[in-house]
């Protein structure tokens, strides 16, 4: 028997990058560590993910608990696409099937094995970039899908800090870690005693 949907509870939440939402439901959705999907053929088995997939200008939706991040592509709105995704949302709830498929976790990697892969970025593409500046980039936690990392050395207090994350080091680890989802720069630039300026 179908769970009722009229009375679930979602909030949407921005983030700093414009183009990603996330949507907190009042129940459960997936137990375990997060899950990615970009695409419909990959969403297929799980309602939740085909539900949200299927609206056009979606791109990517990242499962964890009761939170949904989503990323979106165009022009369009939240404010337009929220009432789309909050019916998806209660449309796939309303399904007799999990919101996503139990198997569905085994395709995302563990966050050890991700932590290992971008530890590995960093340390045969970005530190030794960045070592003639002084600079190092290091892990500093992995929590699911996303990936926290602290900046010392001279890139600590550097005013083009931000531009080497963005530009460089962000790039190179989504290029080299595709199941990476979200990057966050967790340094205190405050405290940096010995920024490399140009």
């Amino acid at each position: 028997m179908s769970q009722p949907t009229q009375d679930i509870a979602i909030t949407a939440q921005p983030t700093a990058n414009p183009q990603v939402c996330t949507f907190t439901v009042d129940r459960p959705l997936h137990e375990g560590r997060a899950v990615r999907c970009r695409s419909r053929e990959e969403a297929e088995g799980s309602p939740l993910l085909e539900a949200l997939l299927a609206i056009e200008e979606l791109s990517e939706v990242v499962v964890m608990g009761a939170t949904i991040s989503i990323a979106k592509t165009g022009d369009a709105g939240w404010q337009q696409l929220g009432p789309r995704i909050g019916a998806a949302i209660r449309g796939a709830l309303a399904d007799e099937r999990p919101p996503v498929a139990a198997t569905f976790s085994e395709r995302t990697p563990a966050e050890t094995e991700i932590r290992e892969a971008v530890e590995t970025v960093l340390a045969q593409q970005i530190n030794p970039q960045i070592a003639s500046h002084g600079g190092h980039v290091e892990v500093s936690d992995v929590q699911g899908t996303a990936v926290f990392l602290v900046m010392g050395g001279g890139c600590q207090g550097c005013a083009s800090a931000q531009a080497t994350l963005k530009h460089g080091v962000e790039k190179a680890i989504r290029q080299a870690v595709p199941a990476v989802t979200e990057i966050v720069d967790v340094t205190d630039h405050a405290s940096g005693t010995d920024p490399y300026y140009r």
